[in-house]
């Protein structure tokens, strides 16, 4: 089973052209699959017979009684009414009313995140590794384990393939630490570490309440409860689940982050469905903290990365063996200084 596994149906019926684009573009950005997209003036009994569909989900500025007895009298599937008009994706409103469409979503439909998990097997049985970038002479002469810089890396749909090539590209001796944000069902979890860092030179380890950030070493964020981090940088875990949609929220985690490391931080986003990181993107940047993102032509879905350049806050724009050369000479420059 691949990352491209069937998802979700979603027919929508919306009274504005505006909407029904909006609608389109974010349900295929989050995953689903848009197999009706019409007029309730141009919708009737006999469409309604031959649509295949999860769910309705319904959008209407005008009340439309006879719309809504149709469904409701014939069809077997679900009928969401959505969130009203949808805001500009550039406006700060868009992220919140994402979040709660895809929220109702995801409890009456499913998660598409969870296409990720059994792709994680294609990474187990793959001999394949990324060339490593040469470490520089300065760190190879021996460098403080300290940890200079924290790094998010961030992936929904797409990601574990991706992050594992950033992972094999990096040579070890680098003082940084990463923490991985990866959306995937929590069955998957334990998996997960095994299957980004079997041909690096990093160890992946899953989060554990207590322990340090390392040098050399990426830390898995919890996927059922919300990492944070205590005042020593350990990790620490909240006791309460993530912020919905999404779990692990990137939002969320980059706050987390951005808080407690001031400064001295940063994100990647790697291949991902929807917007999950660009309400906090921000916070990051007044925090000191920068976003580099993957190219959406080496994304196997490129709405995440492509949400944070279209708001302009992707400093840097790379494949992952890039952006882990990008990183190299980054901190070399920063050792040299």
């Amino acid at each position: 089973m691949t990352e491209a596994a069937v998802t979700a149906r979603i027919a929508v019926i919306a009274d504005t052209s505006l909407q029904r684009h909006v609608l389109q573009q974010a349900l295929a950005a989050n995953g689903y699959q848009v197999v009706l997209n019409t007029d309730p003036g141009r919708f009737d009994h006999e469409q309604l017979q031959a649509c295949a569909t999860d769910l309705w989900l319904v959008d209407l500025v005008h009340d439309d009684d006879r719309l809504i007895d149709l469904l409701l009298e014939h069809s077997e599937s679900p009928v969401l009414f959505g969130e009203g008009q949808a805001p500009q994706r550039s406006s700060e409103n868009y992220p919140r009313w994402e979040r709660r469409l895809f929220g109702k979503l995801k409890r009456l439909v499913g998660d598409p995140t969870r296409q990720v998990g059994p792709a994680l097997t294609e990474l187990l049985e793959s001999h394949k590794a990324a060339e490593r970038i040469d470490l520089p002479a300065g760190f190879a002469q021996g460098a403080s384990d300290e940890v200079s810089e924290v790094w998010l890396l961030a992936a929904s749909l797409g990601g574990p393939a991706a992050v594992k090539n950033f992972l094999d590209a990096l040579p070890h001796g680098l003082p940084v630490a990463f923490v991985y944000a990866q959306h995937i069902d929590p069955s998957f979890e334990t998996r997960l570490p095994q299957a980004v860092g079997r041909h690096s030179q990093w160890p992946v380890r899953n989060a554990v309440a207590g322990q340090p950030l390392r040098a050399g070493e990426v830390v898995v964020a919890s996927i059922g409860e919300e990492m944070s981090f205590n005042e020593d940088g350990s990790v620490q875990l909240c006791g309460r689940s993530w912020p919905e949609p999404y779990s692990p929220s990137i939002d969320q985690m980059m706050l987390n982050l951005a808080q407690h490391f001031a400064g001295r931080c940063g994100v990647m986003v790697f291949s991902g469905m929807g917007c999950d990181g660009l309400s906090a993107a921000a916070y990051v940047e007044r925090q000191g903290g920068e976003i580099w993102t993957q190219t959406a032509d080496t994304c196997a879905c490129p709405s995440m990365p492509e949400a944070l350049r279209e708001a302009g806050h992707s400093r840097l724009v790379g494949t992952p063996h890039e952006l882990a050369a990008a990183l190299v000479a980054r901190l070399a420059a920063h050792a040299a200084a």
